[in-house]
């Protein structure tokens, strides 16, 4: 595995793209075979008359999305982790993971193209606030595309790499990424300082980006048509008229970005009316969309208020939208925050990129530590010899196009994140079920809580565990506003334990979000041991979590 390049993609909802770190050391984005450094994450599924499904991915896709609205699979990464979402095509199925493995393969066969370098290690972007099953999904259409995830890394953190983190002595600050791309939006506070990279606080909203930009305009180019051509109809009656009108949508909004005004030409059932659309009109028009993502960033701000964050030094734009004039202001006007845009299309993309080099320099470093006997192959990098450190990374430093303190700093560069969700396990409270909370959103990595709980009837023989994953924006102890990733149960338990026994749960979930929980019952002769690991798959969760279990009671 040792000086396999690892590249880096930025799994979009819109456009997604690939890049590399250069001989030079510095992150770039690879074109694809039309010369964009950006591909539409967009599929074609086609069909002819002889042979199986074949797939077209990238710009000729949103093209045929005009006139083959049913072939065509668009704005995926919303359903990522979703088990009851398919696209269907020519009768057949086809889930998020793999819909997006095609778009993943495109951009690997693109890269190879480009660079004659095979392309099979790669870190994958998520948003910060994915939880478990999305960041399954993630990895798994990776597999599907036959590639090997490296990582998985939160987008705003990749938004940190890219920045460049308080490298080159830079003092130590503390950022706000707020990223607004296609379809999906979150807003990080992260502390950055030389060799750390900190999250404090994260929230986001999976459903919320440019595509609702985009149908907002839509909706009010069709009105406007209407109240013009009364006679004609509504264009959004029509499912190719309506396909057409989301395409021009699309380039007025980024027109509106640099011009105050733009005619849109409307189209249907042979009638043309020009609609005018100033940038007041489509503010107003989109107000809503940008006030939810300015509540959500006041709400990661407060929160990082209390865990002492006193100022944020810079705001980083991500993601196309945040290229929308009206977003710089509002955070000016709601916050007193002073925005730049951080290659806003390619940022994710690129820092991916050099957080791939990281993890490529870290085995490589580390190979060469444990064959000179420097470090045993079970220990990690921070248990080895800063001297002998820089004696290992000097022979990558060459070849890595970096100096070799550069090296040191990148792969001792510690990332600290926080739990995109709440987590805990499935219980009782005075004879009601309820969602027991181990960890909360925000809690800083890695977590380790033990909290005991009492058995519900006398001679209870088996104590099922059910550990779930917040599935609502706030929390809830609602069973059903959470779901089941992992459960078992203690078993064999001899009788003669009386109602209210303790049962010992401890929950713990390292750096690399891999979750262990452990439960402990006195008359058992070994505790139950639960793990998910980040990126593994649950299918054979699906049934459990509607399985009738003995809850614990939550207090005695």
């Amino acid at each position: 595995m040792a000086g396999t390049k690892v590249f880096g993609i930025d799994l979009g909802t819109t456009y997604s793209c690939i890049a590399q770190v250069d001989e030079y050391g510095r992150p770039e984005v690879i074109r694809n075979i039309e010369s964009q450094p950006t591909t539409p994450s967009v599929v074609l599924f086609d069909t002819g008359a002889e042979g199986p499904t074949s797939f077209v991915v990238g710009t000729q896709a949103k093209r045929q999305a005009r006139i083959r609205p049913d072939d065509v699979a668009r704005l995926v990464k919303r359903h990522m982790g979703a088990s009851d979402w398919r696209f269907v095509a020519h009768d057949e199925e086809y889930s998020a993971a793999a819909v997006s493995s095609l778009v993943l393969k495109a951009l690997a066969a693109d890269a190879e193209r480009a660079t004659s370098v095979p392309v099979t290690d790669v870190v994958i972007t998520v948003p910060a606030y994915f939880g478990d099953e999305e960041r399954k999904a993630t990895k798994l259409a990776g597999e599907l595309a036959g590639l090997n995830v490296v990582d998985i890394i939160n987008e705003p953190t990749a938004a940190a790499f890219a920045y460049g983190f308080g490298q080159d002595g830079a003092e130590e600050s503390t950022v706000l990424v707020y990223d607004l791309g296609g379809g999906t939006f979150d807003t990080t506070v992260i502390r950055l300082s030389e060799g750390a990279i900190t999250v404090v606080a994260t929230d986001g909203d999976h459903e919320l980006g440019g595509a609702d930009w985009d149908n907002e305009l839509v909706r009010y180019l069709a009105q406007k048509f209407t109240e013009a051509q009364p006679d004609a109809g509504d264009p959004l009656d029509d499912v190719y008229d309506e396909q057409e009108l989301l395409a021009a949508a699309e380039d007025a909004k980024l027109a509106l970005s640099g011009r105050d005004s733009v005619d849109v030409l409307v189209v249907h059932n042979g009638r043309r009316t020009s609609v005018p659309v100033t940038r007041t009109v489509f503010e107003e028009i989109t107000g809503p969309l940008l006030r939810r993502t300015i509540d959500l960033t006041g709400s990661v701000l407060a929160r990082a208020r209390e865990k002492g964050v006193e100022k944020i030094d810079l705001c980083l734009l991500v993601g196309g939208m945040s290229k929308t004039p009206a977003v710089a202001r509002r955070l000016q006007e709601s916050f007193g925050l002073t925005s730049r845009l951080a290659d806003p299309d390619l940022a994710v993309a690129k820092g991916a990129a050099v957080y791939g080099q990281k993890k490529a320099l870290e085995r490589e470093v580390h190979a060469d530590l444990v064959a000179s006997g420097h470090l045993r192959p079970d220990q990690e990098l921070a248990a080895a010899d800063a001297v002998d450190v820089e004696k290992a990374a000097a022979a990558s430093a060459e070849e890595a196009g970096l100096s070799t303190a550069s090296v040191v700093d990148l792969v001792r560069t510690k990332v600290t994140n926080v739990t995109s969700r709440g987590f805990g396990i499935f219980a009782e409270d005075r004879g009601t079920p309820v969602a027991a909370f181990l960890a909360h959103q925000n809690d800083p990595l890695p977590i380790a809580v033990t909290r005991t709980f009492y058995t519900v009837v006398d001679d209870q023989a088996e104590v099922d565990i059910r550990v779930f994953e917040q599935g609502t924006t706030a929390e809830s102890t609602a069973i059903d506003d959470n779901k089941v990733i992992v459960a078992g149960s203690i078993s064999g338990i001899p009788p003669g334990h009386p109602l209210g026994t303790p049962v010992e749960v401890t929950f713990t979930m390292g750096g690399d979000q891999t979750i262990q929980v452990t439960a402990s019952h006195e008359g058992a002769a070994t505790p139950l041991v639960l793990e998910v690991r980040a990126g593994v798959g649950s299918e054979e969760m699906r049934a459990v979590e509607s399985a009738k279990v003995s809850l614990l009671k939550q207090r005695d």
